[in-house]
């Protein structure tokens, strides 16, 4: 919906510069082009005296409320003590608003953002929280505690970050925002540097020093406590699997059924309501294929279906989804993306993902979300989610065969398991491990090393070489498992089934940072375009954890519960079809894409600009680059051999997009061409 941004002091008495706070909402207008708000916050109505030292900015992306001067945030409390700036959306806005209306509340806008400031009189803010229900992430500061408090929601949807500098605590929706602030350090760190080379990070950081995440489900609580800034974080909602000991009694496969479809219908009824044009992202999966399905039956007109496609038929799937789009007669628009443009706008991705990637898939994503931009829709339903819950993926599916099925035979397990990976084999080196491999500091975590980190935690072992000697100096000593191991919160893990296992660390580690970060909300909001997945509801996920594991994967049938409650609207084809990953074709499959590499690597990865960096070593790069190129290397390696070198540009991207590049001057620069000035705006006192 938006992007916001702000600042508080540690001193109450230094003045926040709104030519700041201006420069922060301007540097991601791409998240909110529709007008930039900001205050700055002070003890009186007349906003000229008694500065508080906290001051807020927001750029609008139009959804709720059309009407620009209503719709304008920052928002303030009819008394003056709560201010609030808001990204994302609250669903199911219009039954709370007539709830609160009842009672004698009385709303100035129809914004959704509003509803906040009154749940928050009514229950305190942290009382207010359950009520919430969708993405969001947003800033409130009550006056009369003098305390700031950044709210993410339940699953990282919306990304929100931030810094402390020797005076402020700086937060933004992206680290470019937080940067935009000119007393905050732009250095990655060698911890970041490590982790952005292997792909898998640690919850709550970033690749940059200093700039942290604030955590899915989590309140990051800022105090001014005797002259200092007193930072402390809370977890208000967590994923909750059962116990296995509260596991013993199970209902028939029906009640399962009838119960998912009755929550489902009800997510993708509340993610339509927008005040413009709702389309859907169509790919051939059985999760975006549902939602279009029931969308469908929703709306009375045909539903707009947006699908992209590669020039590899071992990776495109418009075939399925068009036969899924004729069904529920969407209309469905095709959008074919051609090897070599994927690294053209490689650069571009880096910008607005601010973290490497290792599969050009995103960039694929970031070109469709530009066409459904230019098509004139800002609002897609997408499928992120249901692999997560469902045991979609491979590596989940795998550690159900290997730990979660006491009950099968050696032999039994020895067929699934080849079967797994027979049917995934284009994905070998990638998502699966070539090996197995155990990690001592998750083992003792979680009881085992989960597939789903393997194939990361394997290309771990490369990273130190590929490291300046400097910052492999400084990593000498450090263990990525162990890193990741001491932010997991062992009271979800222990006592559950090794399944519910394997989703919450897949959910708290590469869905957050990964298929909802890179692949999602950056790509999607880099133009402009709000991505909702319904199946990200916490009332249709707080139901889901309570599926017994053998409705998420029996047989041969991933996500088995979903298929059976949606086989009455899906293809025959697509019903029995297996997971497929949805990734591009890797360099190596395509000359036009290794020739478009090969120029990104002559300009990014030369011995010059390696030694600008001071990240790589430039040996080590020349030999990565060579054995890439080399027609005797092995496909299977050259997959893994494609990876490294994209995470390689990545990081040197990384480094001249916002170390490299003053910042803050470009988001000054940036305000001036939007005409984005510092003049008292009209803000919406709810």
């Amino acid at each position: 919906m938006c992007g916001i941004g702000g600042v508080m002091n540690r001193d109450p008495s230094r003045p926040v510069d709104p030519n700041v706070l201006v420069a922060m909402a301007a540097i991601q207008s791409h998240r909110g082009p529709d007008g930039c708000g900001w205050k700055v916050v002070d003890d009186s109505r007349s906003e000229t005296l008694c500065e508080r030292g906290v001051g807020f900015a927001h750029a609008r992306l139009a959804i709720i409320d059309l009407n620009p001067e209503r719709g304008r945030q920052p928002f303030v409390s009819a008394d003056g003590q709560h201010t609030i700036v808001h990204n994302g959306e609250f669903y199911d806005y219009k039954r709370l608003r007539s709830d609160l209306t009842s009672r004698g509340y009385r709303f100035a806008t129809k914004s959704d953002t509003e509803l906040t400031l009154h749940l928050a009189d009514r229950y305190g803010l942290e009382g207010a929280l359950p009520h919430l229900r969708g993405e969001f992430a947003f800033a409130f500061y009550e006056k009369a505690a003098d305390r700031l408090t950044l709210v993410r929601d339940r699953f990282g949807v919306k990304p929100l970050y931030w810094a402390q500098t020797p005076e402020s605590f700086v937060f933004g929706s992206e680290i470019k925002v937080v940067f935009a602030h000119p007393d905050v350090q732009r250095q990655i760190s060698s911890q970041g540097l490590y982790h952005q080379l292997m792909q898998l990070m640690v919850p709550g950081t970033s690749a940059f020093e200093g700039v942290r995440a604030v955590q899915p489900g989590q309140m990051v609580i800022v105090e001014r406590q005797n002259g200092q800034l007193r930072v402390q974080t809370k977890t208000y909602w967590d994923l909750n699997f059962p116990l296995l000991s509260d596991r013993h009694s199970s209902q028939p496969d029906e009640f399962y059924i009838e119960e998912l479809r009755r929550y489902f219908i009800e997510a993708i009824q509340l993610k339509l309501e927008a005040d413009v044009p709702v389309a859907c992202y169509l790919s051939g999966g059985i999760d975006s294929c549902t939602i279009l399905g029931v969308a469908a039956a929703c709306q009375q007109s045909p539903v707009k279906a947006f699908t992209v496609g590669f020039d590899d038929r071992d990776y495109d799937e418009t075939a399925i989804s068009q036969e899924m789009a004729q069904a529920v007669g969407a209309d469905q628009d095709i959008v074919t993306v051609q090897g070599g443009q994927l690294y053209e706008h490689f650069a571009r991705a880096i910008w607005h993902t601010e973290r490497s990637i290792y599969n050009t898939f995103t960039i694929a994503k970031m070109l469709l979300s530009e066409h459904v931009h230019n098509a004139g829709y800002r609002v897609v339903l997408t499928g992120e989610g249901s692999d997560e819950l469902f045991a979609g993926y491979p590596q989940l599916r795998l550690d159900m065969i290997l730990h979660g099925m006491q009950d099968a035979s050696p032999a039994e397990r020895a067929d699934l398991e080849d079967w797994l990976q027979a049917s995934n084999r284009i994905f070998k080196g990638n998502l699966l491990a070539e090996k197995p491999l155990d990690d001592p500091a998750l083992t003792d975590a979680i009881g085992f090393t989960p597939s789903c980190l393997q194939s990361w935690l394997t290309a771990a072992h490369s990273v130190p070489a590929l490291m300046h000697s400097d910052r492999r100096a400084a990593t000498r000593d450090y263990s990525p498992g162990e890193a990741i191991a001491s932010v997991l919160d062992r009271s979800q893990i222990q006592g559950r089934h090794p399944l519910d296992k394997v989703q919450y660390i897949w959910i708290k580690t590469q869905f957050e940072s990964q298929v909802l970060g890179w692949a999602g909300d950056r790509v999607d909001m880099a133009n402009s375009m709000e991505a909702r997945p319904p199946f990200l509801d916490h009332h249709f996920v707080e139901f889901a954890v309570t599926l017994p594991p053998l409705m998420r994967f029996r047989g041969r049938k991933d996500k088995f519960v979903l298929r059976e409650a949606m086989r009455g609207l899906l293809p025959k084809a697509l019903y029995e079809r297996q997971k497929f990953a949805f990734m591009a074709p890797p360099a190596h499959t395509d000359l036009a894409k290794q020739k478009a590499m090969r120029s990104l690597a002559d300009d990014f990865l030369s011995k010059q600009a390696i030694e600008a960096a001071g990240l790589l070593d430039n040996a080590a790069v020349q030999q990565v680059l060579q054995q890439h190129g080399d027609s005797n290397t092995s496909d299977s390696e050259r997959t893994k051999l494609d990876a490294i070198i994209n995470h390689m540009l990545s990081v040197q991207m990384l480094h001249q997009h916002f170390v490299a590049t003053d910042v803050p001057k470009q988001a000054r620069d940036r305000a001036r061409e939007l005409g984005w000035q510092v003049q008292q705006p009209t803000l919406a006192n709810a």
